[in-house]
């Protein structure tokens, strides 16, 4: 059997962690069976459903790599097909009218309540004679549900589960006015296009029985299930807002690459003996629903910037650049070609300082910001009368050197503060700060062989000669 998977969200806010971990576990497993991931928007709610929320979970599955193997199915388009079912199902008496109003079914909820019974439909319209039933009322279409037995569900996640039958109401198929229910769509929907395995959130399982007769009565094959834990925050409490739970859009925004999120997101409920670093083409090779965990995952920001800082490491220079570029621009920093290669060939020094794209974007102003550089308030403190006097020297001497190497700069700049009767560090700070606006860059010396001779002896007359902007802020 060919394998085949759906992620089926709905379009009424944005794709938060838990959705886009479901979306990948449907991706790994498709493709580690070498089977179909498809994709479903489940928008049948046109009132809170929007085209932005739709776009945001195209967005968000594009960024991570998880674009689907077919077009998306749109569930709001397949209505009439639902109702097709229903009807189906109506006319093989698998299926009955339920004119119960409002008041009916509130008292009916009211006198369980009062009993101390569990709130369901009491079937009183089930065997009903359509002759009986009330001219002013549209009907509702119900399907019916076995009485007696369990229902049983070898879930693929949580082993055997089961319930008695009676705790199963006759759930509603068709609304009064003729629009389907979750559970009609859904099913027919999967049926429809072969889905073979549906892996979601734990928060379905209850919905899992009463699909599983939905599809006995239409007769159609009943998928496996696998119904994954939910995502809890550091205290154990469900994730919200408040633990990180932001849209995976947000997380691009802050400067998350796709491969470490994805990293981040398999071990999340998954894992593979002690590996914390899986790559997606180990992910594929190693991936089994089965093995995924039964108690909720915790979400936990500092391990996922860890795993961040990890792939920026390991991405080649060339590529964080076209990466860093955008956001450098968007700050009104103009990268000319000269500054694009300083940028290349700092970026080693860079990168491994750095835990986002945002921090390297950051970090990366010192080899691309235009002269003359801003001073942080730290750096400008370093840069006194009598330190600007020393620099202006400092730089005749360094534009003498014969060689441009982190050698030849650093035995110069040393035997400098040792003429001036200092340590060193009383040289190297003010420097730093003259070369880059701030007191905190890769090492002196690379910084320098990366500018080049002409941009650092720039620099540092822009230093000596008082012409920085200073910023209102540290480092």
């Amino acid at each position: 059997m060919s394998v085949v998977v759906r992620f089926a969200p709905s379009p009424t806010g944005y794709l938060h962690i838990g959705g886009a971990r479901t979306a990948l576990f449907n991706w790994l497993y498709a493709r580690h069976c070498r089977g179909r991931y498809l994709l479903r928007i489940e928008d049948t709610d046109r009132a809170r459903s929007t085209e932005a929320a739709i776009q945001a979970i195209f967005d968000g599955l594009e960024w991570l790599g998880l674009t689907p193997d077919e077009p998306p199915v749109f569930q709001s388009r397949r209505i009439a097909r639902h109702r097709e079912v229903a009807e189906r199902l109506l006319a093989e008496g698998k299926a009955y009218y339920c004119w119960c109003s409002p008041e009916e079914l509130e008292e009916m909820r009211a006198r369980a309540r009062a009993e101390k019974r569990p709130v369901r439909y009491d079937r009183r319209c089930r065997e009903r004679d359509p002759a009986s039933a009330p001219a002013d009322v549209r009907p509702v279409v119900r399907l019916k549900m076995p009485i007696e037995g369990e229902t049983v569900i070898e879930d693929l996640v949580q082993g055997t589960v089961r319930i008695a039958n009676a705790q199963l109401d006759d759930m509603i198929l068709l609304r009064s006015d003729g629009t389907p229910t979750y559970m009609l769509s859904v099913v027919v929907d999967d049926h429809d296009m072969g889905i073979t395995h549906v892996i979601r959130g734990d928060d379905h399982l209850t919905n899992a029985f009463r699909q599983y007769q939905l599809y006995r009565a239409m007769g159609a094959p009943v998928p496996a299930f696998a119904h994954i834990p939910l995502i809890h925050g550091p205290d154990g409490a469900k994730l919200s807002k408040r633990h990180g739970a932001l849209s995976v859009v947000e997380y691009r925004e802050m400067g998350i690459l796709p491969e470490a999120m994805r990293n981040y997101l398999v071990r999340l409920g998954w894992s593979h003996g002690d590996r914390e670093i899986i790559s997606t083409e180990e992910a594929i090779a190693w991936f089994d629903i089965r093995d995924v965990g039964r108690s909720p995952a915790r979400f936990d920001m500092s391990k996922l910037l860890s795993l961040n800082a990890h792939y920026l490491r390991e991405t080649p220079d060339a590529e964080l650049v076209r990466l860093v570029l955008p956001r450098l621009e968007a700050a009104g920093i103009r990268v000319g070609d000269a500054a694009r290669q300083r940028l290349e060939a700092g970026m080693a020094g860079l990168k491994v300082r750095a835990r986002t794209l945002v921090e390297l974007a950051e970090a990366a102003r010192i080899y691309v910001q235009p002269r003359p550089l801003p001073l942080t308030a730290k750096a400008a403190k370093l840069l006194d009368d009598a330190m600007r006097k020393h620099l202006l020297e400092l730089g005749r001497r360094l534009a003498g050197l014969q060689r441009w190497d982190e050698e030849s700069l650093e035995s110069a700049c040393r035997a400098f503060a040792e003429e001036l009767g200092v340590g060193f560090g009383k040289v190297a700070q003010p420097l730093r700060a003259a070369l880059t606006g701030t007191t905190v860059s890769p090492g002196l010396f690379e910084v320098m062989r990366v500018l080049g001779r002409e941009e650092v002896l720039a620099r540092i007359e822009d230093a000596a000669l008082g012409r920085n902007p200073a910023l209102q802020q540290g480092d």
